[in-house]
């Protein structure tokens, strides 16, 4: 098996920047390869408040995971980097690293460890606004528009501002 998978890393605690750019990494080396990688965005906490704000790229790779296994890789990558996830924690937290597959090619999966297409990426613009950068006219498969339809669409209003981009050299 083999497909595209889209893939939001976002970081709030911790050297931000540099998290990144090592989840990129880790993403290469045992995932799959790199096609595309969007630009960097600064985004205030989405759905709880903390101190910092995220920093947030979104990755397009080709793969031969099957997206269950793509998930258990990044969740393993996640806790390499620093996250330690609370089981009794209500809401959402800080962390050094969140890694989400946001789509896998047009797969519509809907089981306890894993929801395809991400079951919020049309609600967020720090989701929204990396995802045009590298994929504008990919069409989410139950909503039928395309990525920057639905950033037109978007509802969320919060600030995500553009940092740069993180180049292939570095990481």
């Amino acid at each position: 098996m083999s497909g595209y998978s889209f893939i939001l890393l976002g970081s709030n605690l911790g050297d931000r920047k540099s998290l990144l750019k090592k989840a990129i990494t880790m993403i290469s080396d045992s995932c799959g390869d790199i096609i595309s990688v969007s630009r960097l965005y600064e985004s205030e906490p989405w759905g709880f408040s903390a101190e910092n704000n995220f920093l947030n790229q979104v990755v397009k790779i080709k793969t031969e995971m099957k997206p269950d296994e793509l998930l258990r890789e990044l969740l393993s990558i996640e806790a390499v980097l620093g996250r330690q996830r609370d089981e009794n924690a209500t809401g959402y937290q800080s962390r050094p690293m969140d890694l989400d597959i946001l789509y896998y090619d047009d797969f519509i999966v809907d089981t306890s460890d894993l929801i395809l297409p991400h079951p919020r990426l049309h609600m967020r613009r720090f989701t929204l606004l990396p995802l045009c950068d590298i994929a504008p006219d990919f069409t989410h498969p139950l909503l039928c528009k395309t990525n920057e339809e639905l950033l037109k669409e978007c509802e969320d209003k919060s600030e995500v501002r553009v940092l740069g981009i993180i180049d292939k050299n570095s990481w």
